[in-house]
């Protein structure tokens, strides 16, 4: 069985991860997100074998060994991979840049994942496994838009430590990607008007938001035994942003 950790898996982008994963046979996923939802309960309760959850704030950066590792996955327990999805928004312009706020993202959007890293190459490690790690980076790293500096600069630094993770570990078959989203209907896209919007959807080559399900099925591939020529790349999925 390959076990993979996901984390943010309540609701959106993180579900249809977890779906797109447990509909290939042999795989499990240990998900973690904050929140336990109606959507969530039913796919744990229709993969019961192969569908492991704990609640846990990734703002809690102490106990990230402990209690995910030890507690919840389990040293013995061999990963495969680590999807890093679990995020937080913080948006507005840069002249009304709140340190707490900043500080509070990322702690979620970059120095947990970094800590989760850690761990979970040292897990690769113990297995002698050939890991995959993929961090979901976004499109606003790549293509300005107003109001969200501080949240792209948390991405960037995401493909940033991606990409040098990839030539660090990449001796060992260790591979590390980021996969950059394109604007999504998804509950971090919900505080958008309808014409902000489609201002967006109209950068784009097909004008149309990105789906949660062409995201999570290349999530998938990179993870699985087909992408294993891949390594340090941003892979775009986000309609043909330009």
């Amino acid at each position: 069985m390959k076990n993979i950790l996901v984390t943010g898996v309540s609701r959106g982008l993180g579900l249809d991860i977890v779906k797109a994963i447990l509909a290939n046979d042999g795989y499990c996923v240990y998900g973690v997100s904050r929140t336990m939802t109606k959507e969530l309960e039913e796919l744990m309760a229709e993969y019961s074998n192969r569908f492991k959850w704990m609640s846990y704030d990734l703002a809690n950066i102490n106990d990230i060994r402990n209690t995910i590792f030890k507690e919840f996955i389990g040293l013995k327990t061999p990963l495969y991979g680590f999807v890093n999805n679990a995020a937080m928004a913080y948006d507005d312009i840069v002249t009304n840049l709140n340190y707490e706020h900043l500080l509070n993202m990322y702690n979620v959007n970059v120095f947990s994942p970094m800590i989760i890293t850690k761990y979970v190459i040292r897990q690769f490690l113990l297995h002698n496994i050939k890991g995959s790690i993929v961090h979901i980076s976004s499109i606003s790293v790549h293509s300005g838009y107003k109001g969200l500096a501080m949240y792209a600069s948390s991405k960037g630094s995401l493909e940033a430590f991606s990409k040098n993770t990839a030539r660090e570990w990449g001796e060992k078959g260790i591979r590390s990607n980021a996969l950059v989203a394109g604007f999504m209907e998804t509950e971090m896209s919900s505080t958008l008007s309808n014409d902000q919007k489609d201002r967006i959807y109209k950068r784009t080559s097909l004008k149309i938001p990105t789906t949660t399900k062409s995201v999570a099925e290349t999530i998938f591939f990179l993870l699985s035994e087909g992408s294993v020529s891949i390594t340090g790349q941003n892979i775009h999925v986000d309609s043909g942003t330009i």
